[in-house]
């Protein structure tokens, strides 16, 4: 189970392990360097939140204040390097995140779980679509994967790897559901098909609407 941590904002994942090397940052840096490796793809990264983000650290003594230093006519900056303490978080946090599964509540996901409410024709085109973004993302990938390993190490692009595995995955599914979808072999299609034809509901949505609506208190 994950625990609860005084820091829990990826931003503060990253931030610590681009200080973990031991070379002091100010956060203009920081932020020039995670933008430079791509880092918004891999984590969602509010911008606006990293001095916040690097306040907090520094609250918690997991990155303490070194200095500062002036570049031309901008204000001094405060100058970063992580501590003991935010070296044991961060190898802590990237255990957890390693070997602990977190189920993740992903828009998609939301979606299906909705999609009665369009009909079928027009989720199978829908769907038709979306195979097409991911058979074209997946290309993309491959080649950014093919280019990059001829200059950098793998360990640096496992996490491209795993999101090329998982739209390879959703691809599958998808092309599996269409299958179904267009074959007429999907339990329920019909009675889906009918409810838009008709409007009427179908018995066992009924008997799903009643059985979760009568109240418990």
């Amino acid at each position: 189970m994950a625990k609860r941590r005084k820091v829990s904002n990826l931003l503060a994942l990253a931030l610590l392990a681009l200080l973990a090397p031991g070379r002091p940052m100010h956060p203009y840096e920081m932020a020039s360097i995670l933008r430079r490796t791509g880092k918004e793809h891999d984590m969602k990264i509010k911008w606006g939140s990293l001095y916040t983000v690097v306040q907090n650290l520094e609250k918690h003594r997991y990155i303490t204040a070194t200095g500062s230093d002036r570049a031309g006519r901008r204000p001094e900056r405060t100058v970063y390097d992580i501590t003991d303490a935010g070296r044991a978080e961060l190898k802590d946090w990237i255990r957890e995140l390693v070997a602990v599964p977190e189920p993740e509540a992903l828009k998609f996901t939301a979606a299906l779980s909705v999609v009665g409410v369009l009909p079928p024709d027009e989720v199978t085109a829908l769907l038709r679509g979306r195979v097409q973004a991911l058979e074209a993302d997946v290309a993309a990938q491959r080649a950014m994967l093919r280019e990059a390993s001829k200059h950098v190490a793998r360990i640096f692009l496992i996490e491209s790897e795993y999101e090329l595995a998982m739209h390879r995955a959703e691809a599958a599914w998808v092309r599996s559901l269409l299958k179904e979808l267009t074959e007429g072999t999907l339990p329920g299609l019909a009675d889906w098909q009918r409810y838009h034809e008709t409007d009427g509901i179908p018995p066992q949505w009924m008997d799903l609407f009643e059985d979760g609506g009568t109240p418990t208190d």
